[in-house]
Order: structure tokens, then C-alpha cells, then sequence
């Protein structure tokens, strides 16, 4: 019963932790896209699935939900997918003239295949220029892992803006629903006020700024967390006195008669007032070997009494430990420690990309089985411990992401400067590629990862 509580614990702290971190990942990315105009057709908390509890903002369009599967989140951000192609004005335009049209039918008007059709549908959908037709009647419904046969117009006001688009006005005069025709006599033109309207429409300054906007929320949040934490709760600091704190269980001190409570007056040869000058005498007089007497005061008494060494002169410690007093650093103070945490954690990660320090970076990494474990003793421990380590989390969540190896956030901003300098963006193919290479990399991180996890658990 106690190991399945502990794992029920473990999952539980885990993924209410990992949730809540991803969903403020996936805010940033959301927050700075609705700022620069850009679309975002959804916004979950889990992973994609067909079950899913969801309300769709009236002023963006966009359908915020949860999943069942809530390790993840994801932001459906128009215009990240897909490639361009010359015949995609064309396709809208059949589109906005019918309505609601077969891919086979825009196939055969445009004279190329079904596969080209599909993939020019494709991406007028992921710009949220129309959207997918489940038609009940073929079995079809949202989630299926392929795209309906049909495909239609989205609802569309006189200005020719979408749900998506936030100045939208479907109250006034010229207002057509979705899935009716409305025919554009410039249809390259209205791609292009789609266009504008999406990721791939946006500089490249804003495109990078939308991916960033993720981990640096993610960074920003461990900075004020802990900054919270050291104002707010405060930290522990040896008072420097010559009254204990405590007394190991089972050492020289205990067994000499020392408790929590004791002012120690005298030891050995040495005079006592201080902690450090406490500390300072135990050395000393712990390097000579020999026996030796402590004075002390309890409860406004003075007593002596003997310190007897092991026979073979052997001793790791006294056993005594220093008064603590909770510490409120000033907001300036701890500002500066999180910034060094900022620099060392980003130092860190950092090396894991030099080859001379991957796998010294790789075996002290924890997988999401450690990190679950971690989070479920820290809720044991108290409030501030669990947002310490949340910040912990966050704080490489962050800057992991920022790491440039595709799929991360950080691999698609080394694309889009790779496509800067090419003048042209990379194709599909080559995309994927890159994105199985990282892919690949992560894969062999987590194991590793997990490997650590397994043998720390089990104590091997």
C-alpha cells in the first residue's frame, strides 16, 4: 500500500506539475502571437485527442480545452505548416465559389492530383483561410486521422474576416456562415490578406519573437518564483552563536550529554562565544586526539562534562548544529541570486552541446519518472519547497527549449535564420529530416534520463 501511494503521489504532483508548466510555456507562444495579429485556431492543455472539454472565445475564435492526456499542450498557431505553392489562390477561390467542395473536385479543376490537392487544402486550413467538412454521412468526425474528402468557407463578415481575426463583425450587413459560398473576384488577393494574418505573414523578427515568447515565459516565471519564495518566506541562516541548535542522534556530542538547548562555554582548551569561534575549537581540538572537557550552561546552570574519543582516533564530526534564523533577503538580493541561478542553469544546458560535456551534462539529468518523484517530495516538504522546484522545472524547461536542435523552439529559430540567409524557406522534406534528427537525439536523452531515474529509485 505504501509503494502504490507513493507512485499514486508521484503521478499526481507530476502531472499537475508538468501541466501547469506547459500550459504557462504554451501561453507565452499564444500571448505574443494574438499580439502580433496572428491566428490561433486552438489552445489545450494535454495532448491532442478526440475527448476533450472546450469553449471557443467569441472576440479570437480560438478554442481553448483540456485533454485527457495532460503531459503536453499545444498551440494550433496559423500558418507554421505546409508548404507555399502557386496553385493555393486557385484553390481558395474554388473554394470560396462552391462553398463546400471535394478534394477530388479541386483536383480535377485544377488538373493536378489528389495528393497536390489535398496538400494545397492543407494548408489553407492550417492558415484558418477555410476548414475541414466531417461529413457524418462517410463516418467522418473531428480527430480521425486523416482529412475529410470535403472542405469549406469559414464565416466571413463584409471585410472578409474570420472568427480568427479579432476586429471581426459578423453583425453587420454582408456577413455570409460558414460553409456557403462567397465568391472572390481576387482571389490571390484575399490569400494575401490571409496570409498577412498568419505566422508566415509576419516578419522575421515577430516569428522569432513568437517562438521565444514560450521559454522566456517559462524563464521569467522561475525569476519571480523565486524571488517570491526568498522575499516572501525567507531561507535559513546559521545564527553565530555559541548555543546549539541541535545534536546528532548517536555522536561524540550526544554521547557526552549535549543537547538542543546547550551554551557552550568551554571546550578543551578553548573559549567559547561564538559559532565560529564554536566551529574554530572543535578542529583544533579534535586534531590533538585526545579527550577532552566542554563546559556548558542549561537552563542558567553550569556543567562540565567529558568527551571520550574512539580508541583508534577516528572521528568525522562532533555533532553539534548552529541556531537558524529565517533571513528575508531584500527584493535587490534576490533578484541577484535568481539571476545566478538564471546564468548557471543556462550555463548548463548550454553544454550540452559540446561533446567534451554531453554525457557529464546527460548523467546528472533526470527524466519526467524523476522529476514526478522530485515533485511529490517536495509537496511532502511544504508550499515553498514545491515552488521552489517548480521553478527548479521551469527554469530548464525554459531554457532546454531554447537548445537549437529541432523540433525545440529553439531548433525553429536556427531554421528560420537558416531560411534568412537562403532567401528561401527549407522544403518539407528537409524539415523533417532535421526534426527526426533532434528527435532522435531527445530519444536517447530520455532513456539516458530514465536509466539514471531507475537506478537512483531502486538504490543500485
Amino acid at each position: 500500500m505504501t509503494v502504490l501511494s507513493g507512485v499514486a503521489s508521484a503521478l499526481f504532483w507530476g502531472v499537475i506539475l508538468l501541466s501547469l508548466l506547459v500550459f504557462v510555456h504554451e501561453s507565452g507562444h499564444f500571448l505574443m502571437a494574438r499580439a502580433f495579429g496572428v491566428r490561433v485556431t486552438e489552445f489545450f492543455l494535454g495532448m491532442p485527442s478526440r475527448l476533450r472539454l472546450s469553449w471557443k472565445s467569441r472576440r479570437w475564435g480560438t478554442e481553448f480545452g483540456v485533454t485527457p492526456v495532460l503531459l503536453g499542450g499545444y498551440n494550433r498557431i496559423c500558418g507554421m505548416e505546409g508548404e507555399l505553392d502557386d496553385l493555393l489562390a486557385d484553390a481558395l477561390g474554388i473554394v470560396q465559389r462552391e462553398g463546400r467542395v471535394l478534394a477530388s473536385d479541386v483536383a480535377a479543376e485544377l488538373g493536378v492530383d489528389e495528393e497536390r490537392a489535398y496538400r494545397l487544402l492543407e494548408v489553407l486550413s492550417d492558415m484558418g483561410s477555410i476548414r475541414p467538412f466531417y461529413d457524418p454521412e462517410r463516418d467522418e468526425h473531428p480527430g480521425q486521422s486523416e482529412y475529410p474528402a470535403a472542405f469549406e468557407t469559414l464565416q466571413r463578415d463584409a471585410a472578409m474576416l474570420t472568427e480568427y481575426d479579432v476586429d471581426h463583425d459578423f453583425s453587420s450587413a454582408g456577413t455570409t456562415p460558414g460553409g456557403s459560398p462567397r465568391p472572390v473576384a481576387d482571389a490571390a488577393g484575399l490569400l494575401a490578406a490571409d496570409t498577412a494574418r498568419t505566422y508566415r505573414g509576419k516578419s522575421f523578427v515577430k516569428r522569432v519573437l513568437i517562438l521565444l515568447a514560450g521559454p522566456l515565459v517559462n524563464i521569467a516565471l522561475s525569476f519571480v518564483l523565486i524571488v517570491a519564495s526568498l522575499t516572501i518566506v525567507g531561507v535559513e541562516v546559521n545564527v553565530n552563536s555559541n548555543t546549539l541548535g541541535g545534536v546528532t542522534s548517536g555522536s561524540l556530542a550526544a554521547d557526552a550529554g549535549l543537547m538542543e538547548g546547550d551554551t557552550i562555554m568551554r571546550l578543551g582548551s578553548h573559549d567559547v562565544t561564538s559559532w565560529v569561534s564554536l566551529a574554530e575549537a572543535i578542529d583544533m581540538t579534535l586534531e590533538q586526539g585526545d579527550d577532552f572537557i566542554v563546559a556548558y550552561e542549561r537552563d542558567g546552570e553550569t556543567f562540565e562534562t567529558t568527551v571520550t574519543l574512539p580508541a583508534d582516533g577516528q572521528v568525522e564530526a562532533f555533532g553539534v548544529e548552529a541556531l537558524l534564523e529565517t533571513y528575508h533577503p531584500t527584493f535587490v538580493e534576490a533578484a541577484s541570486y535568481a539571476l545566478s541561478y538564471v546564468q548557471l542553469v543556462g550555463g548548463t544546458i548550454a553544454r550540452l552541446l559540446l561533446p567534451q560535456h554531453t554525457l557529464e551534462i546527460v548523467g546528472q539529468s533526470t527524466s519526467i519518472v524523476g522529476i514526478s518523484a522530485m515533485a511529490s517530495d517536495a509537496a511532502s516538504s511544504g508550499a515553498n519547497d514545491l515552488v521552489m522546484f517548480a521553478a527548479a522545472i521551469s527554469m530548464s524547461l525554459g531554457f532546454t527549449n531554447l537548445l537549437p536542435v529541432p523540433p525545440l523552439d529553439g531548433g525553429k529559430i536556427l531554421i528560420e535564420v537558416v531560411e534568412l540567409v537562403r532567401r528561401k524557406p527549407l522544403s518539407t522534406k528537409a524539415r523533417s529530416a532535421v526534426s527526426y534528427v533532434g528527435l532522435a537525439f531527445f530519444l536517447f536523452l530520455f532513456v539516458f534520463a530514465l536509466r539514471n531515474d531507475v537506478l537512483r529509485i531502486f538504490g543500485q
